[in-house]
């Protein structure tokens, strides 16, 4: 790790003087030798970093989901060429160039911020060594390394010999204590992310090796946290666990407010959504408007919870408008219906007796 570290010393530099001008900060308020000053200045490091990567992170969504649409035809790809590699290679990226698709494009948070990551990590490994580095002084460093989180030193690593803890003026026990349970709540909170995106956030009608992958993944990911969790430093576990929760509320958010279409949040989005509809008798918001503009526009291209939405719609007398509004009137709900899939009932002319047919009209009346 120290090895991986060091390629990344070039950034040391940055890091190091971003969590400066926050522990300057801090340091005012609860103290420069602190570990609420230190431990609030690497937390206040993430959340710059990630408020810098949430174009990124939109990049990401769009990639993933492009990717689940993709599913179907991959896979077909993958049947009709199963004998011969190579050619399935060459179909996929001609996939891969006509949608505008890039795979890697899901990775592009975690590798942007992996700079960051092991940048902080080499600095808080020279800072318990009682080095200087980038801007740390050695006035830095003696408060950095005698700034405490729970008792634990914010260099100090669960692998720590009793020699290097006691050199930091802590306790073994602490050390391990609270990074033990830094390190699970790492864990949990990379499994929950993972397991919500799984749960809510993907297209049910999609039964493809890509989403068996997924799966996979939210079990391996904290298994992988937790072995490499051991060698992290106090102050990176601090920084690990504030990204986690981070990403955990940023997809929260896109979960409820841009859910994947097909998926179990979309169908709890438009059942939240219809009772907005039925209660304000409009669509208000510009967001809610684009959400139903763009089910309008799909036409029969409508998944299941899509269509669903449009069929409430109409038993409420309401139809949906190409500009994202919806009216409320009976041929409104008749346009509906036949938007949804449906064939507008025509009404048809009673149908007159033999007895009505065959009677003679009234006679005019004559001046």
């Amino acid at each position: 790790m120290d090895t991986i570290a060091s390629l990344f010393s070039f950034i040391t530099t940055p890091v190091s003087w971003i969590i400066v001008q926050f522990h300057s900060l801090y340091g005012a308020l609860f103290g420069p030798d602190s570990g609420w000053a230190w431990g609030l200045s690497i937390v206040s490091l993430v959340i710059l970093i990630r408020i810098c990567l949430i174009p990124l992170f939109v990049k990401q969504i769009k990639a993933t989901r492009g990717m689940q649409a993709l599913q179907p035809k991959m896979k077909a790809i993958q049947e009709r060429y199963k004998n011969d590699k190579q050619r399935q290679s060459e179909e996929m990226m001609k996939l891969y160039k006509e949608t505008g698709t890039n795979p890697l494009s899901s990775c592009l948070p975690i590798l942007a911020q992996s700079p960051f990551f092991f940048a902080l990590y080499h600095v808080l490994a020279t800072v318990a060594n009682g080095k200087t580095i980038g801007v740390l002084d050695q006035q830095l460093v003696d408060s950095a390394r005698s700034a405490r989180i729970f008792g634990a030193p914010i260099a100090a690593k669960f692998m720590d010999s009793p020699e290097k803890v006691e050199a930091l003026g802590a306790s073994l026990t602490d050390v391990r204590i609270v990074t033990a349970v830094m390190i699970i709540m790492m864990s949990l909170s990379q499994f929950y992310t993972q397991r919500q995106l799984m749960q809510k956030n993907v297209d049910l009608t999609v039964k493809t090796p890509f989403m068996q992958q997924q799966k996979m993944l939210m079990y391996i990911f904290p298994v992988i946290f937790a072995v490499m969790g051991i060698n992290f430093p106090v102050g990176v576990l601090v920084y690990w666990l504030t990204t986690n929760v981070w990403t955990m509320g940023q997809q929260m958010y896109v979960i409820n407010q841009n859910p994947t279409p097909g998926s179990k949040a979309q169908d709890q989005y438009l059942t939240r959504l219809l009772k907005h509809v039925t209660s304000h008798g409009e669509v208000k918001g510009r967001g809610k408007k684009k959400v139903v503009a763009a089910i309008v526009a799909k036409g029969p291209d409508r998944n299941d919870v899509e269509r669903k939405f449009i069929t409430a719609l109409s038993k409420q007398g309401l139809a949906a408008q190409a500009d994202g509004s919806v009216i409320k009137s009976v041929e409104a709900t008749a346009d509906a219906d036949a938007a949804s899939g449906g064939v507008a009932k025509r009404q048809q002319p009673k149908r007159q007796s033999k007895s009505q047919r065959q009677s003679p009209g009234k006679p005019s009346s004559k001046k």
